[in-house]
């Protein structure tokens, strides 16, 4: 029988590492303890101890009752997991294994509520890292009763702050810088505003509420790196094999992260991770890197996923490496989307050049048909802007975007059925379409009515177009030169 990952298992350099971590003070909570805080936070704070820039440890708890078994898993196994990083570096394959070693604390604190209470007293503390999912970093009214656990994630924040407060009379040193790394929009913001509404219902006085706001810090940040977590059984029992232990918390990431963080670059006294050479960012300003991630990469997958599925193609590597597709997405964004961007195009092409080897990564099996869910709202944020923004300034339409929206438009040419609602490739082989169930509705009857009355295209992709609850407008009336492009465009794709 294999052994399971745990002290026992390291090797000399390995176990005197965990030696100095036992020994090492608590400075960072960690509220998740999934993949991606353990393939990117907790993968850079051991690049630091390892380089020998930060002697802090993690204390990490999961932020729902559901995630226990994992912590039970962490704890089983010193808090030690294998983290094997693959992909692409400059086109070339590489593959990089490491046991990564923060964690000096896993508990269950729906079980463990007086450690969690007892953290919040702790002298060494300084950062309370976050990745709750944009459903967990949201206000949901709840009651405070003395010695039960919070559920919510910003509620049991609020709490633990609460308790620090007390405990250290409001000193302003004492004072926490929260990192919430969940995917949604100024979420640091978010975050300080769950924890003061929590604060307003529960009486929390005043004095603290200000004390919130002076004296810790809410960051807002951007996080960016795919880890795809627990691999398949063959690759995890030859991996095992090969290390001779086994390792249930396994996970693997690809090799590009990138994390920008709205504040002063100062803040490096309590991370130093810049310093450590990782792809981390102090920054102003968040909305030129949010801006640029979804005009480029978010962009880029809602461009090739319904002309990648109409004509049979499954995953965005398959797509890029397609000798028209790959060809149409790359031309698209540095012709049409970074000349319409407010950043220096220098930049830009460098970071497109780094998301077209992420895409590429032979690693990494990125089903179009999960990309494609919610397309309509996707294509609205991510490329209709820079469409209109060349339509709005009497340029001539652009040849990429113009493809894409004809896809989208006809990959949304859908009838209901029993199940959903259905299209058909361009080779008649049938998808389902997942969508707001009401736009898909309106939509599924403009191609029914056109079936029906027997409506030349353009006047079908005008009546499209005209949908403004789908589009926000009428684009129909303000643009009326798209119906006829991208009605010239299906009919080319469907010859």
């Amino acid at each position: 029988m294999t052994t399971i990952m745990n002290r026992k298992v390291l090797h000399t350099e390995q176990a005197e590492a965990s030696e100095q971590l036992a020994s090492s003070k608590i400075k960072v909570l960690q509220i998740g303890e999934g993949n991606f805080l353990r393939g990117f936070v907790d993968w850079m704070l051991h690049e630091c101890r390892r380089q020998g820039l930060y002697d802090g440890a993690v204390a990490v708890t999961q932020p729902r009752p559901g995630g226990k078994p994992k912590i039970d898993a962490l704890a089983a196994q010193d808090g030690l997991y294998t983290l094997v990083i693959r992909g692409l570096e400059r086109r070339e394959r590489v593959s990089r294994t490491e046991v990564i070693q923060v964690f000096g604390q896993v508990f269950d604190p729906y079980s463990n509520w007086d450690a969690w209470l007892a953290l919040a007293e702790s002298e060494d503390l300084e950062v309370v890292v976050s990745n709750t999912t944009e459903a967990g970093l949201a206000y949901r009214p709840e009651a405070l009763v003395d010695g039960q656990p919070i559920q919510s994630y910003p509620g049991k924040l609020a709490q633990f702050l609460y308790r620090r407060y007390v405990a250290f009379e409001g000193e302003p040193a004492r004072g926490l810088v929260c990192l919430p790394c969940e995917l949604l929009e100024r979420n640091g913001d978010e975050l300080r505003d769950c924890v003061l509404r929590y604060s307003d219902d529960w009486g929390f006085p005043e004095a603290f509420k200000q004390w919130v706001r002076e004296h810790n810090r809410f960051l807002n940040s951007l996080v960016d790196r795919i880890v795809t977590g627990y691999p398949d059984a063959e690759q995890a029992e030859a991996w095992f094999d090969e290390w001779g232990y086994s390792d249930p918390m396994l996970t693997t990431a690809e090799p590009y992260h990138f994390w920008a963080i709205e504040a002063e670059p100062e803040l490096e006294r309590l991370l130093p991770l810049r310093a450590a050479g990782l792809n981390v960012h102090w920054v102003d300003d968040l909305k030129p890197y949010q801006l640029r991630k979804v005009r480029i990469l978010n962009g880029a997958h809602t461009l090739m996923t319904p002309l990648g599925l109409l004509h049979g193609i499954l995953q965005v590597r398959e797509a890029m490496e397609h000798d028209a597709l790959g060809k149409l997405v790359r031309a698209t964004v540095e012709k049409e989307i970074i000349p319409a961007l407010p950043i220096a195009a220098e930049e830009l092409a460098a970071y497109a050049d780094a998301v077209y080897e992420r895409f590429l990564n032979p690693y990494i099996f990125h089903r179009l048909a999960d990309i494609a869910m919610n397309s309509l709202s996707k294509f609205k944020v991510r490329l209709l802007p820079t469409l209109l923004y060349y339509a709005e300034g009497g340029q001539p339409l652009p040849d990429g975007l113009m493809k894409g929206f004809a896809g989208l438009l006809r990959y949304y040419k859908v009838e209901r059925v029993s199940d959903g609602f259905r299209g058909n490739t361009f080779a008649g082989e049938p998808y389902m379409v997942r969508d707001d169930a009401g736009q898909l509705a309106i939509i599924a009857a403009v191609w029914a009515d056109a079936q029906s009355e027997g409506w030349p295209l353009e006047q079908t992709v005008g009546s499209l177009l005209g949908l403004r609850d789908i589009w926000g407008q009428d684009l129909a009336a303000a643009h009326p030169q798209l119906a006829t492009a991208l009605a010239a465009i299906i009919a080319e794709m469907e010859a």
